[in-house]
């Protein structure tokens, strides 16, 4: 398979574009934030860090074999304000499996925008990537990505209970997704269909 999106991509609000070098300190400035790292593995991050991060993810723009990702970073189209990432993960080729992931600024949550960037991931996905299946995962804590999965139309699949010990504490994770015709289904019925 070979999935390769032609770049920028952009929705009513947002623009969703390769990372670049210059994304650093757009990037440090809420990966470095306790409200963020809250709900991820990872810790906060200094700058050193979010600028090996940054660079890991150039040039991840195609799903070509099995754990292949797409990072991209998410600009408001006004003004050009990197707010946030999203992630297209190829999880398995042969079942046509892929998660989703999003990362967003503090100040720009609330607003609808990873819904937004989301819904072109699955867009992407569905329509571009020929998946059957996309997931999202988020810490059972973390009631605002839920509600971000269930706009989107995706249902809960799984509660992990205690299934991981990171940060000195036991994580519980769900986990929702969506098949291709529910997808297809609900796009039918979505204001401005065709």
């Amino acid at each position: 398979m070979v999935y390769a999106p032609a770049f920028p991509i952009e929705t009513e609000r947002l623009r969703l574009r390769p990372f670049s070098r210059g994304d650093v300190d757009a990037v440090y400035a809420y990966r470095r934030l306790d409200e963020v790292a809250r709900y991820l593995f990872d810790e906060t991050m200094d700058r050193e860090a979010v600028t090996e991060v940054v660079q890991a993810r150039i040039g991840h723009t195609a799903l070509v074999a099995e754990g292949d990702k797409i990072f991209l970073a998410v600009e408001l189209r006004e003004g050009h304000s990197l707010i946030g990432e999203v992630t297209l993960i190829l999880r398995s080729e042969a079942n046509r499996q892929a998660e989703i992931g999003y990362i967003f600024h503090p100040d720009f949550q609330g607003r609808g925008y990873a819904t937004e960037a989301a819904r072109e991931l699955l867009r992407m996905g569905f329509d571009g990537a020929g998946m059957h299946r996309i997931y999202a995962r988020c810490a059972a804590a973390n009631l605002a990505s839920a509600r971000v999965m269930e706009r989107l139309g995706m249902a809960q699949e799984a509660h992990f209970r205690e299934h991981v010990f990171v940060k000195g504490a036991w994580d519980e994770e769900l986990v929702y997704g969506i098949i291709e015709d529910k997808w297809r289904a609900d796009q039918a019925r979505a204001p401005g269909a065709a």
